[in-house]
Formats: structure tokens, sequence, C-alpha cells
């Protein structure tokens, strides 16, 4: 029997990450080659006519599992009745510009979108918050919709975690399908740690550790963490723009889980609402190593954290709590 199709919503529709994003959700990438979708893309009046190019070419493609297209910029006639919403919208920082200035205008647009899903979204919608600052981004969108649980609201550091897969993929010369387990914990940010205590490669002979595979702790500690937290900065000087493709990918990767489920004794890394676990203040929205089961996300728990590990945990936590204060000092 056929499934009914799910509404998906892609804000910044027109933008570089929303183009590549949003064939991906109409060819089944993120919900799977059985689930019809019906796509509601936002984005600013300035864009309307890019906006109205992008669904021109989402008709041409013909896509099978697209069953209709909202292409708009009235944020209610975005939200009404979706069923997930990825938020790529976001004011970026621009040259000369303060961290509170940026925040301030986040602040804006996520307070006006978070009323927006909270009055005419799909009960039990789900939220990924892709737009940086993206965990405070996440934080203000569940401070002003309340009535949304916060396990819906998430961020995105997907990214990040399919980063370190590739590096050590990269760096050991193995299939990265290979690799699992890699942690990204924290803020979506330069303070991120990408942590390998816990990966392991599939090899011939069963599943080995990164660690004893890669056999260099002053590359694991030094320059692999390094790459990881940098790797956006490095994409701007080679392309020139930003992290499209694969920003893309990594949110259809991060709901694709989420809905369907992650493969037995595999986690990945979901920006989420902290309940004080491995002593991260509750509150924050903040990287955990999860796994997902019935559309649900839970945290991996008694994984054993080292010193090293433990002060890098805390300097991301301190960076998330300054941004909290910061973006909260924006509402009074």
């Amino acid at each position: 029997m056929a499934k009914d199709p799910i509404r998906v919503l892609v804000t910044g529709a027109a933008g570089q990450i929303g183009y590549a994003l949003v064939p991906m959700i109409a060819r089944g990438v993120m919900l799977g080659i059985d689930q019809p979708v019906i796509l509601h893309m936002l984005d600013i009046p300035p864009a309307a006519e890019a906006l109205n190019g992008v669904k021109m070419e989402l008709v041409d493609a013909a896509f099978p599992l697209l069953k209709g297209v909202v292409a708009t910029t009235d944020v209610v006639e975005a939200c009404t009745g979706v069923n997930i919403a990825v938020m790529v919208g976001g004011f970026p920082r621009k040259e000369g510009m303060e961290r509170k200035d940026v925040m301030s205008k986040n602040v804006s647009i996520y307070k006006s979108q978070a009323s927006a899903l909270e009055k005419h979204a799909a009960a039990n919608c789900k939220v990924l918050v892709v737009a940086n600052p993206a965990n405070t981004n996440a934080l203000i969108l569940k401070e002003f919709a309340p009535s949304i649980p916060e396990k819906n609201i998430t961020c995105l550091t997907r990214l990040d975690h399919n980063r370190a897969l590739g590096q050590i993929s990269e760096r050991l010369s193995v299939q990265v399908s290979d690799v699992k387990n890699v942690i990204i914990w924290g803020n979506h940010s330069s303070t991120q740690y990408p942590d390998v205590n816990h990966a392991t490669v599939n090899t011939p002979g069963g599943e080995k550790p990164v660690r004893k595979l890669v056999a260099d702790d002053e590359w694991l500690n030094g320059e692999f963490i390094t790459i990881v937290q940098q790797r956006g900065a490095a994409i701007i000087k080679a392309r020139k723009l930003s992290s499209a493709l694969s920003a893309a990918s990594s949110a259809c990767d991060h709901i694709r889980d989420w809905f369907l489920g992650t493969p037995e004794g595999t986690w990945v890394s979901m920006g989420v609402y902290s309940d004080g676990s491995y002593n991260v203040p509750a509150g924050l929205i903040y990287s955990f190593p999860v796994t997902c089961k019935n559309g649900e996300w839970s945290i991996v728990q008694g994984l054993s954290i080292d010193e090293y590990s433990r002060n890098k945990l805390d300097l991301t936590a301190k960076e998330l709590s300054e941004e909290k204060d910061l973006a909260y000092s924006c509402l009074t």
C-alpha cells in the first residue's frame, strides 16, 4: 500500500545548501525510496524569483516521489502542516560584524519561524537546524516553540561527524563505510571535539580500534582534530563558497537515521538538548553520540572519558553557555 506523503520544509531553499538539498529529498535520499514527499520551500522576498526557479527545476526533474511543491516567502504558508523542518536559512556573519550583531539577527529570524512552526506545523514535527550558530539557533527555536517536544529539536553536527569519518578513511586508505563510531562533542564551531577513542574500523580480521590502527596519537590529538574543526574554512578557501553538497548530504543522513534508525552497534552525532549526560550542563543544545530507533534518539551512555577528552568537552560547553547568554541578552 502506498505511503502518505511526508511534508518537508526547507528554509533558505533558494540558497546553495537548499539548492543541493531539495533534489536529494525529492529523490528519496532523506526518507527512503518508497516515501513520497511534498516539499515546502521558504525564502526571503528578495529571493522569490530564484525560489520560483528552483520550483521550476523540481517540476522539470519529474521526481516520481515528489507529490507537490510549495514555494513561498510567507512563513505561515511554509510551516503549515509540515512533518519535518530543515532550517537552512539564517543571517550569515559579514565582515566587520560583531558576534552579538549576528546573534541578534538570527534570534529575530528563529523567533519568528519558531512561532510559525508552533502554531501551524503538524503534531510531532521534527526540526533540524543547519544555519549557524546552529546549536544556539536551535535553542532559540525551542524557546519560542514550547509545544514542540524538546526531543524534536536538533541541530546538525553530522557534517562534522562525516568529515571525521572521511579523514580516518583517507588516513588508513579504507572505505569510509568501514569506519564507525567517531563522536563529535559540543558545538558546531571550532571548539567542537572530534573524538576517535571509541571508533572502530571493519577489517578482514574483525573490528579494530581506530587509535590502534592509526598508531599516531600526535596526529589524532592534533592535526586530525584541527582538520575537522577547520574543514568548513578550508572549503571556503578552495571553492570561494561555503560547503553545500556535503552539508545537504549530511542533513539527509541526520533525518534518515532519526526517522529510520541507526544500524545495530553504530552511533552517530546529533546536536540535541542536554539532559546532563557526561556532566554537560543541562539546557544546552550539545552534540552527543546517539542511536536512533522508532523515530527517537537516545544518547549513548557509559562511554569512558579520559582527562584530555574531559577538558575538550568542558571547553565547548563553556562556549555554548556563553552563546546562550549572548542570545538571551538579545531577547531583552
